[in-house]
């Protein structure tokens, strides 16, 4: 028995041809299939060290502090895309909003606003340890970020005020 033919088929089963692109089909498979889940596999099976991350939305609107007021977004999670993550609100502080002003003397001097409010939210979620991009959902989280708090019925913008990794899990 020859390996390859009269009619060019290896082993008298296949064509070679055939076989060459298959093999570079399946190559491209499994090369597709690393990349999307190598990242979510590794994270999974890393040691988890839990996170915390204060966010603040300055200046919000008396309407939006009704609706916290009202709704309290305490305990929910927080939502990426049409998905829930691990992360959640476990705080929410309504403080003053200072902004600064000029004087009529031309002196630059801090003053609340009677009727906007800072929103601090505390969320809390793992990440794995030692991550050097710590995410929640899509979003990355550093201080000085804009970051989106997103609950199955609430959305806003703020800023990240504060991250705080654990050095190990506990």
């Amino acid at each position: 028995m020859k390996i390859i033919n009269e009619k060019g088929k290896l082993f008298g089963v296949i064509n070679v041809v055939d076989l060459l692109v298959l093999l570079a089909v399946i190559a491209v498979v499994i090369g597709v299939g690393y990349k999307l889940f190598a990242p979510q596999i590794a994270d999974a099976t890393a040691t988890q060290v839990p996170m915390t991350v204060t966010v603040r939305v300055r200046g919000a609107t008396p309407f939006l502090v009704e609706e916290v007021q009202r709704n309290s977004q305490v305990g929910k999670q927080i939502v990426s895309g049409n998905s829930y993550t691990n992360a959640v609100i476990t705080d929410m502080q309504i403080e003053d909003y200072v902004q600064q002003v000029t004087t009529a003397d031309g002196r630059i001097a801090n003053a609340l606003d009677p009727s906007k409010k800072d929103l601090v939210f505390t969320i809390e979620t793992t990440v794995p340890e030692g991550t050097a991009s710590p995410t929640i959902g899509t979003q990355e989280v550093r201080a000085g970020r804009t970051f989106i708090v997103k609950t199955n019925d609430f959305e806003t913008t703020g800023n990240i005020d504060m991250v705080d990794i654990a050095d190990s899990a506990e």
